[in-house]
């Protein structure tokens, strides 16, 4: 176990570890240096002054003290030192055992200070009252029973600076509190707006606050969230206006080829004509994937669902679908975007495979779709390029064996613009296991 394992684990924690653990350590300090010091001195001087005025009064009573000599001593003990005093002839103090410890601190100085002090055995009883302290001296004539308050051996001051002190602590903690939350608020708002732009979700601006440097993160971030959003409508519209613009001439291509007598250059020029206009719709495709959509929650199994159903009709039998896993939540997406990456994996599966399964899960706040199937797969060293957008790893270009080498890279590219991950593995099947991780 390392030390990082028991520190906390966010900002606020860690902030406020900063702050508190020095604020506890320099009030466990000064208590324990004033308990040390202050209470210790404090009590023995306290100790010294009781005794010597109880040693004064025994002196004055002497060892053979009678009770009619009482009522003189108890007038100059309650006027000059307030005790109480009584007395009871011939009785005989009984002794403590051997070993005896004192049961506090000030017992203890008291205890110390009546021994040099005084000749006589005594006794102290400092807890069977909340108000009074009895001590008992042992005369040869009986024993001499003096009462003093409480307060004259147990200061209170040392209890005031202990409430003071938690009361201060509670205070600088309070405020200490306040100011933290309202510094790492914009921090959180940060953390959020970036996870939302990861995720391809729009965030709306935010009023920067904070310290001076949360807001210099923060203008950076939106001038790089504006950025982005600029270069992805620009290149849209650059395919978008490219593929439009290629129509064009495309469509005067195809009037000349109408009006021309049919033979095997025309057929193979219409073969061409018809492959630039699959490229351009792979094109516009493409560009479409990191459109405008506005994101929404929807379902992603009955996503799945309508997809499988128009496979079924055309193909029955052929794909089988496991939504058996009822926790799968709701996920905030744009849904048409999803439908397309979905629908081109699938699609590609229903096309090399002669059996496909597609299965859904939801595991620690993630979204997990397995879609595995029979065929020929694709050899590890080309997976990644697969992804790749303008790669057939399929070189005839034959249009029945494939397009332009878009459908994965447009599935992976949205799959990604949701900040999500598809990954391509063997599968149980025999052929490609395609995996799409979605988090919620």
């Amino acid at each position: 176990m390392q030390l990082r394992d028991y520190m906390p684990k966010t900002l606020f924690g860690r902030m406020l570890g900063i702050i508190l653990v020095p604020m506890i350590l320099v009030q466990i300090v000064t208590v324990f240096i004033f308990y040390e010091r202050h209470w210790d001195s404090v009590t023995r001087q306290m100790a010294n002054s009781l005794a010597g005025e109880i040693q004064l009064l025994v002196t004055q009573a002497g060892a053979k003290f009678t009770a009619e000599e009482l009522p003189a001593l108890q007038q100059e003990a309650r006027q000059y030192f307030g005790f109480d005093l009584a007395f009871s002839a011939a009785k005989i103090l009984s002794v403590k055992p051997l070993g005896f410890a004192p049961e506090s601190y000030a017992e203890e100085s008291l205890t110390n200070s009546l021994k040099t002090r005084i000749d006589f055995p005594f006794l102290l009883d400092l807890n069977s009252s909340q108000d009074r302290i009895a001590i008992d001296v042992q005369l040869a004539s009986g024993v001499l029973h003096i009462s003093a308050g409480r307060k004259r051996i147990i200061s209170s001051t040392g209890w005031t600076f202990l409430g003071w002190t938690i009361g201060t602590s509670i205070i600088l903690f309070s405020i200490a509190l306040i100011f933290m939350r309202a510094q790492v608020r914009p921090i959180r708002q940060l953390a959020y707006a970036a996870r939302q732009l990861g995720l391809g979700r729009q965030t709306d601006a935010w009023q920067l606050s904070g310290a001076k440097e949360v807001r210099l993160a923060g203008r950076a971030f939106q001038a790089m969230r504006h950025r982005i959003n600029r270069q992805i409508s620009e290149r849209t519209a650059m395919l978008a206006g490219v593929s439009h613009d290629l129509r064009t001439p495309l469509t005067r291509m195809r009037l000349q080829m109408a009006m021309m007598d049919k033979s095997s250059d025309t057929q193979a020029l219409e073969e061409d004509i018809l492959e630039l206009e699959q490229m351009i719709d792979g094109y516009l495709a493409f560009a479409k994937g990191e459109g405008e959509e506005t994101a929404k929650t929807a379902s992603i199994p009955e996503l799945l669902r309508q997809i499988i159903s128009q496979y079924e009709r055309s193909n029955p039998g052929q794909l089988q679908f496991d939504d058996s896993d009822t926790d799968v939540p709701d996920l905030t997406m744009r849904p048409q975007a999803i439908r397309r990456a979905l629908d081109n994996l699938i699609g590609n599966a229903m096309r090399y495979a002669n059996k496909a399964e597609v299965r859904v899960k939801a595991r620690n706040d993630n979204i997990f779709i397995f879609i595995d199937d029979d065929g020929p797969g694709i050899e590890p060293e080309f997976r990644a390029d697969a992804l790749r957008p303008f790669v057939r790893l399929e070189g005839s270009r034959n249009r029945s064996t494939g397009g332009t080498g878009l459908g994965l890279a447009i599935a992976s590219d949205i799959i990604l613009g949701h900040g999500g991950e598809l990954t391509l593995d063997n599968s149980p099947l025999g052929g490609l296991r395609v995996s799409v991780q979605l988090p919620v």
